[in-house]
């Protein structure tokens, strides 16, 4: 049996017992020895507090004496100011405007192309299609039109005559009336007989008969006029359909703006619905993107915007739109920002870092380091009170910098533990060493 191996096993065994009995006062030792190294200050044991006696008194003046119990720490006294907090995002650019130009009915492309990033004016013409029989037939809708406008005349003069036949049948009728009336009052006095009063009563009914007949022509040739009316209505919708159709015998830009794709090439056959080229606007340039609801309600239309995109440029511009209506996916808003293009160097689809000015909070720069956890997973700070003794802050990040985080939450001026936060809980004295933000960068 070797003695080495055993002699091994048994120091680590009670290395083990004395870590798990004297657990706090070892913890307690390593704190000390840490941040005395840390800070260039006296050790804790009788043994470096003889080796560092010949130090000078000079240094850390404001640190307290080594007498003091707590625990050592390094604080930052910090105070507040005014941080643009600007809402920061990602997004892309995006076209005002783009449109598939598409044919509105068939035909033969008879025109040059145009190749893609050609500028066009709007109504600049596209693409020309061959009329083929268009001509034609607006010519006959034309003569259809001519020929109904004059009937139109004959049609008009039926009309009066036909009032005047019943006219005069009403007149007839009237007489016809008085004279069976006489007849009637004559027979009353004896002077009259049957005959004569029947033969009264046949003319009345002859001219009742004249007046149905007269209005019932009256009313032909009215109809008659509608009828002329509305074939002159349907020539004209005729001829309408006929110039409509030629008219699209030319597809023209609806707005000024850059080829994206050739025009529809020289002898193409083009259907209603094909495509003859896509057209993009530029200028004004969109910047898209998309913010968190848990910060749109800083988010207000008109606000001041930037945005940096991937090759360096920047462009300031104002939020025009921000959506009512969260994406389903992603729980995020649309916000769009317009800024001006006129030279057209900011093109469709770049990524942009956006940043959205809002109102300034008041704020704290401090190193990323000092930032800490509570035992409920919050972020948050550990500060030095007026009496000496730890106290853990909730914070809320603003921003992310080179110099250090700010974050808000705070009071107006705070003492924030930058070194040795993670030694102390709340209500633990300390013993704090005052550090400006130049000290702590040179350690």
């Amino acid at each position: 049996m070797r003695l080495i191996p055993v002699l091994t096993a048994l120091a680590v065994t009670a290395f083990l017992v004395l870590a798990v009995l004297q657990r706090d006062a070892l913890l307690e030792f390593a704190r000390s020895n840490h941040l005395a190294q840390v800070l260039g200050g006296p050790a804790q044991d009788e043994e470096n507090q003889t080796a560092d006696t010949a130090a000078p008194e000079e240094e850390a003046t404001e640190e307290a004496s080594p007498t003091e119990e707590g625990v050592r720490v390094v604080v930052r006294r910090s105070t507040a100011r005014v941080v643009d907090t600007a809402v920061v995002l990602r997004g892309e650019t995006e076209a005002a405007r783009e449109v598939d130009v598409k044919a509105e009915t068939s035909g033969l492309v008879v025109s040059e192309p145009l190749r893609k990033g050609t500028f066009v004016e709007q109504d600049q013409l596209l693409c020309e299609l061959d009329p083929g029989t268009r001509v034609a037939m607006l010519d006959e809708a034309s003569a259809r039109l001519d020929e109904a406008r004059a009937r139109v005349p004959g049609i008009e003069a039926g009309v009066p005559e036909a009032e005047a036949r019943l006219q005069e049948a009403l007149a007839r009728l009237e007489e016809a009336q008085i004279n069976a009336r006489a007849a009637k009052a004559l027979q009353a006095d004896g002077f009259a007989s049957e005959t004569r009063v029947a033969s009264t009563e046949a003319g009345v009914r002859s001219a009742e008969a004249s007046v149905s007949s007269a209005r019932a022509g009256l009313e032909t040739a009215k109809s008659g006029l509608q009828g002329a009316q509305a074939t002159i209505r349907s020539a004209e919708a005729a001829v309408a359909a006929a110039r409509k159709e030629i008219e699209r015998l030319q597809i023209k830009a609806p707005f000024a703006g850059l080829l994206e794709s050739d025009t529809a090439e020289l002898g193409a056959l083009l259907q209603p619905g094909a495509l003859c080229a896509t057209i993009i606007q530029l200028d004004p340039i969109k910047i898209v993107a998309y913010v968190p609801e848990t910060r749109v309600n800083r988010v207000t239309l008109g606000a001041m915007a930037g945005a940096r995109l991937s090759e360096g440029s920047e462009v300031i511009g104002k939020v025009s739109f921000l959506s009512r209506s969260a994406d389903p996916a992603t729980r995020t808003f649309r916000v769009e920002i317009t800024a001006d293009n006129g030279d057209l160097a900011i093109r469709d689809g770049q990524t942009a870092e956006v940043g959205i000015e809002t109102a300034g909070v008041n704020g704290h720069l401090l190193p990323q380091s000092a930032l800490t956890l509570d035992d409920e997973g919050r972020l948050g700070i550990r500060s030095v009170t007026p009496d000496n003794t730890a106290a853990f802050v909730p914070v809320t990040l603003l921003r992310d910098t080179r110099e250090g985080v700010w974050v808000t939450g705070l009071a107006d001026r705070v003492d924030v533990i930058t070194l040795g936060q993670e030694y102390v809980e709340d209500g633990v004295k300390v013993i704090p060493t005052f550090r400006d933000a130049a000290a702590e960068v040179s350690q």
